[in-house]
Order: C-alpha cells, then sequence, then structure tokens
C-alpha cells in the first residue's frame, strides 16, 4: 500500500491571496487611498468609542476615569429591566419601529415600480428631482415644517375645519404622533429610497421582456415575474439592513416633535437615554440600555440573514 501524503495547500494559498492583495493595492494605490479618511471615520467615531460600553458595568463619576470607577456587574442593567419607564419606552420603540418598517419599506419599492412604467423622460426626470429633494432638507427644517403644518392654525387643520368645522391639536395628541412620524418618514424618504430599486431596474436585461412579449404577457406580468424577481436581491439586501436598526428609530426627528404630553407614544429608547445619560448625568445607566439596543440589532441582523438564506437563497453573506 502506498503511504498517503498529505499536502498542506492553506498557508500557501492564503500567501498567494495576500501576494495579489498587495500587488493590486500596489497597482491602484490612488485608488486604495481614497479609503483612508473613511477607515479613520470608523476607526475614530465608530469603533473607538465602543471601549466605553464598559460603564455599563461599572460605575461611572463625573470627572473621575473614563472607564468607570468601581465594578458593578450587571446592576444596571437589572437596573432597566425593572423600570417601568424603560419597558414603556421598548414597546413603544417596538410599534413605532414596526409600523415605520411596515408602511415606509414598501413605498420606494412601488414608487421606483411605479417611475420604471413612465415613458415621458421629461415628466420622469421631475418627479424623481420633487420626490429626491425632501431628503436633502434638514432634520430641524422638516421638524419646523412639519409642526407649522399640524398647529393648531396651520394648513392641515384649516383643510380639516373646512370638512368638520374644529380644529384639532394633533402635535399635542398622543393617538396623532405615530400617523405623523411615519407621514412626515414617507413624504422625507420616498424618492431616495427608490434610488437603488431603480438602479437595480436597469440591471434586468430587456430580452427578458421582450421574451415575456411574445409569450403574452402583459405589463402586470412582466412585473410580477420579471421586475420584480430581478430586484429582490437588493429588496432583501435593504430589508436585512433595515429589520437590524429596528430599534434605532429617528432620534432627531422624534426628540424635535415630541413634548411631555405625547410620551405616552412618542417616547423611544433613544429619547429616553439622551434624557437619562445627557440631562441626568447617569451616563452608566444610559450606556447601560445603549449597549442592550445594540445587541438586539445584532441579533434581528443575524436572524433576518440567516432567515433570507434559508427561505430565499439571497442573503448578506
Amino acid at each position: 500500500m502506498e503511504p498517503i501524503i498529505e499536502v498542506k495547500t492553506q498557508p500557501k494559498a492564503r500567501k498567494n491571496r495576500l501576494a495579489i492583495g498587495l500587488r493590486a493595492i500596489k497597482k491602484d494605490w490612488q485608488l486604495y487611498s481614497l479609503l483612508i479618511l473613511p477607515i479613520l471615520y470608523l476607526i475614530i467615531f465608530k469603533y473607538g468609542p465602543m471601549a466605553g460600553n464598559i460603564i455599563a458595568f461599572r460605575k461611572f463619576v463625573p470627572g473621575g476615569s473614563i472607564f468607570g470607577e468601581t465594578w458593578v456587574g450587571l446592576h444596571y442593567i437589572k437596573m432597566f429591566i425593572a423600570d417601568p419607564t424603560f419597558i414603556k419606552v421598548f414597546k413603544n420603540t417596538l410599534i413605532l419601529s414596526s409600523l415605520t418598517l411596515l408602511i415606509t419599506f414598501p413605498a420606494p419599492i412601488i414608487f421606483a415600480l411605479l417611475l420604471n412604467e413612465l415613458r415621458s423622460i421629461k415628466f420622469k426626470r421631475f418627479v424623481q428631482t420633487a420626490s429626491y429633494l425632501p431628503h436633502f432638507f434638514s432634520i430641524v427644517i422638516v421638524s419646523g415644517m412639519i409642526l407649522e403644518l399640524v398647529a393648531v392654525n396651520g394648513s392641515i387643520n384649516n383643510i380639516v375645519e373646512f370638512f368638520t368645522g374644529e380644529r384639532i391639536s394633533f402635535i399635542q395628541k398622543p393617538e396623532w404622533f405615530r400617523t405623523i412620524y411615519i407621514g412626515s418618514e414617507i413624504w422625507q424618504g420616498l424618492g431616495w429610497g427608490a434610488i437603488l430599486y431603480l438602479a437595480a431596474l436597469t440591471g434586468i436585461s430587456e430580452e427578458l421582456y421582450e421574451a415575456a412579449k411574445i409569450d403574452g404577457a402583459n405589463r402586470w406580468k412582466q412585473t410580477i415575474h420579471i421586475t420584480i424577481p430581478g430586484i429582490l436581491p437588493t429588496i432583501v439586501t435593504l430589508l436585512i439592513l433595515n429589520i437590524g436598526s429596528l430599534l434605532a428609530v429617528g432620534f432627531e426627528k422624534i426628540l424635535l416633535l415630541y413634548n411631555p404630553l405625547t410620551y405616552k407614544t412618542s417616547d423611544v429608547i433613544a429619547t429616553y437615554v439622551y434624557r437619562v445619560g445627557l440631562e441626568s448625568s447617569n451616563f452608566s445607566y444610559a450606556t447601560a440600555i445603549g449597549l442592550f439596543e445594540g445587541i438586539i440589532g445584532l441579533i434581528l441582523v443575524f436572524s433576518a440573514n440567516y432567515i433570507s438564506r434559508r427561505l430565499t437563497d439571497n442573503s448578506l453573506w
């Protein structure tokens, strides 16, 4: 019997990949140099501050060490789990973020499909430009516009009074906050969110549509059997990313729109952390809540990616 000789090629293959990578960097170093600033930004402002999460398990004292003074273990985690206010804001966050995802995520897809059906190039460009503009407005400006529109003497109340004879103080009623927030999210993100889908639509071969026409498929059947499957990988990728940020509801807009009268439905984890951390200077407690939110987001990303890979064969990794 001939002896079996094991050939270890993994280190050699790794060296070859490393050599190929170094040659590519050397060849296109000008292009790769553009990555320096984004990488520095991520290191300084994203990964560096993660070291501060240690104060979720240590007691932070203003003026003392930035990593806390004494080890307290899970004290702050137990504290926010038992906090009835946290339970309320966690519930508000889940409801608001779930409604936002269910309503605002499909909207750009539908909008992109409708734009794709337009035959007038000039009108299509006008609609695209008009729908993109709100995305570039400052959150402060958008919030100011919303507050003016829903004010007691605002334009919306003028219409309501015309039909009902009365005015509604929308911004002071908790039951209206979610409607106002989600409506503003659709208006501000509809056009910008459709860009990726429009780009994906350009990658679908026209030959598929021609073949479908020959087989007698109308525009609706072409959309169902060609267009939507063609952009499905893009839809899945963005859906996974959106699910990962499910608890990260728009902090700035909520902070500018909410008030103590609407805390019942508008107070979310991010605004609660802001009040506890910055206004009350309870940094360890706020960090523990933020760490919990981040861990939940990580679990959601992995779960959504796993489910998508099993059901649709499309995933981030």
